[in-house]
Protein backbone atom coordinates (compact mmCIF):
# COMPACT_ATOMS: atom_id res chain seq x y z
CA UNK A 1 0.00 0.00 0.00
CA UNK A 2 1.18 3.50 -0.72
CA UNK A 3 -0.19 6.90 0.20
CA UNK A 4 -2.04 6.87 -3.11
CA UNK A 5 -3.49 3.38 -2.89
CA UNK A 6 -4.66 3.99 0.67
CA UNK A 7 -7.07 6.59 -0.67
CA UNK A 8 -7.81 5.14 -4.11
CA UNK A 9 -7.18 1.47 -4.77
CA UNK A 10 -7.24 1.95 -8.54
CA UNK A 11 -3.58 2.99 -8.34
CA UNK A 12 -1.03 0.19 -8.77
CA UNK A 13 0.18 -1.55 -5.61
CA UNK A 14 3.61 -0.85 -4.24
CA UNK A 15 6.29 -3.13 -5.65
CA UNK A 16 8.14 -5.65 -3.52
CA UNK A 17 11.39 -3.88 -4.41
CA UNK A 18 10.07 -0.63 -2.94
CA UNK A 19 9.72 -2.41 0.39
CA UNK A 20 12.79 -4.65 0.25
CA UNK A 21 15.34 -2.07 -0.91
CA UNK A 22 15.14 0.26 2.13
CA UNK A 23 15.04 -2.74 4.46
CA UNK A 24 18.18 -4.18 2.85
CA UNK A 25 19.93 -0.84 3.26
CA UNK A 26 19.06 -1.00 6.96
CA UNK A 27 20.48 -4.53 7.16
CA UNK A 28 17.10 -6.28 7.45
CA UNK A 29 15.74 -9.18 5.44
CA UNK A 30 12.00 -9.54 4.94
CA UNK A 31 12.09 -13.31 5.42
CA UNK A 32 13.83 -12.98 8.76
CA UNK A 33 11.45 -10.24 9.86
CA UNK A 34 8.52 -12.51 9.02
CA UNK A 35 10.02 -15.44 10.96
CA UNK A 36 10.65 -13.17 13.94
CA UNK A 37 7.06 -11.90 13.80
CA UNK A 38 5.66 -15.44 13.67
CA UNK A 39 7.86 -16.56 16.56
CA UNK A 40 6.80 -13.54 18.62
CA UNK A 41 3.12 -14.28 17.95
CA UNK A 42 3.65 -17.95 18.87
CA UNK A 43 5.15 -16.81 22.17
CA UNK A 44 2.03 -14.84 23.04
CA UNK A 45 -0.73 -17.07 21.70
CA UNK A 46 -0.18 -20.82 21.74
CA UNK A 47 -2.92 -21.59 19.24
CA UNK A 48 -1.71 -23.28 16.05
CA UNK A 49 -4.93 -22.36 14.24
CA UNK A 50 -4.28 -18.70 14.98
CA UNK A 51 -0.83 -18.94 13.40
CA UNK A 52 -2.20 -20.88 10.42
CA UNK A 53 -4.87 -18.28 9.71
CA UNK A 54 -2.77 -15.21 10.43
CA UNK A 55 0.35 -16.19 8.49
CA UNK A 56 -0.92 -18.85 6.08
CA UNK A 57 1.26 -21.55 7.61
CA UNK A 58 0.85 -25.29 7.28
CA UNK A 59 -0.14 -27.14 10.47
CA UNK A 60 3.33 -28.72 10.71
CA UNK A 61 5.06 -25.33 10.43
CA UNK A 62 2.72 -23.75 12.97
CA UNK A 63 3.55 -26.49 15.47
CA UNK A 64 7.28 -26.03 14.84
CA UNK A 65 6.98 -22.35 15.70
CA UNK A 66 5.03 -23.19 18.85
CA UNK A 67 7.68 -25.69 19.94
CA UNK A 68 10.42 -23.13 19.28
CA UNK A 69 8.57 -20.44 21.21
CA UNK A 70 7.91 -22.77 24.16
CA UNK A 71 10.84 -25.19 24.39
CA UNK A 72 9.95 -26.26 27.92
CA UNK A 73 6.56 -27.47 26.72
CA UNK A 74 4.65 -24.97 28.84
CA UNK A 75 2.47 -22.75 26.75
CA UNK A 76 0.09 -19.94 27.61
CA UNK A 77 -3.58 -20.86 27.67
CA UNK A 78 -4.89 -20.22 24.13
CA UNK A 79 -8.35 -19.41 25.47
CA UNK A 80 -7.08 -16.52 27.59
CA UNK A 81 -6.09 -14.35 24.61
Amino acid sequence: MTARTAVDDTHPPVSANAINKPLRRAGCQTGRLRMDRILDEAGHIADPLHLIRLFGLSPVTALRYLRAAHPSGTRPDPTSA
